[in-house]
């Protein structure tokens, strides 16, 4: 079955969105148009160096952005850490067949990249980033200070949005290894959005020691753990098209 891949003109032809939607249905709060366009314009406002806007990585972005950016940085910020926290019922995950997601939750440090947008790009390059991350109000975007090895620099990162009904705190780590083996969805598998991940900061030489240590606990179910999770796809689908026979 083909992927679909998350790429800027994905995201900008609304591919990306019909996706979501598709996935999480019609009674999830999705942003509007008005509403993105508020928040972009808002947090520019509020940056604390007007005109000098990065944005901090600390899952796919760091090795799919989708946006333009000049410059780009590894850093490490403070009060937050990376931790799998919100379903993914869409892209990597079904309702029946559910995946885990990376956001940023509060406590301790977290490495990653960040990067720089063009100052004349900036509002530009933020929409096409909160249509990617904001859809479906699952992150609350903050600023925050990124320390690079030339210096701090303020820079836009997603944590949490822990009223959202994604959010699902404290999981064992039993637990997420085994969401992230079996979830699958229409793009792709979610283990491969952790191993990305895990071999993306290795080539940066950072090393993130529980993700590692889930990447050991979800290659240890083999590769039967994710062809099921693409059996279990396969299926969930079927039946949704059968279903949609049905009623017609």
């Amino acid at each position: 079955m083909s992927q679909i891949k998350l790429t800027r003109a994905s995201i900008l032809d609304g591919t990306f969105h019909a996706l979501v939607r598709a996935g999480l249905g019609a009674q999830m709060r999705y942003m509007t148009d008005a509403e993105r366009a508020d928040q972009v314009a808002a947090i520019l406002a509020r940056a604390p160096r007007p005109g000098r806007v990065w944005v901090f990585a600390f899952g796919s972005l760091i090795w799919n952005p989708a946006f333009h950016f000049v410059e780009r940085r590894t850093a490490r910020i403070h009060g937050f850490h990376r931790q799998f926290c919100l379903w993914a019922r869409s892209g990597r995950g079904t309702s029946e067949q559910p995946g885990l997601m990376l956001s940023l939750v509060s406590g301790g440090s977290c490495t990653g990249v960040v990067y720089r947008l063009a100052r004349y790009a900036a509002a530009t390059e933020l929409d096409v980033l909160w249509r990617r991350e904001m859809s479906t109000l699952a992150y609350r975007p903050v600023w925050t200070t990124a320390h690079t090895s030339r210096g701090p620099e303020p820079a836009i990162a997603f944590s949490a949005n822990r009223e959202h009904e994604r959010y699902v705190p404290g999981l064992e780590d039993a637990v997420v290894a085994r969401y992230l083996a079996t979830g699958a969805g229409p793009m792709g598998r979610c283990c491969d959005y952790l191993f990305d991940t895990v071999a993306h900061l290795r080539q940066l030489g950072i090393h993130d020691r529980r993700l590692e240590g889930l990447e050991a606990k979800v290659r240890a179910h083999g590769a039967h753990g994710a062809d099921s999770a693409d059996s279990a796809f396969r299926i969930s689908r079927k039946k949704k098209e059968v279903h949609e026979q049905n009623q017609s």
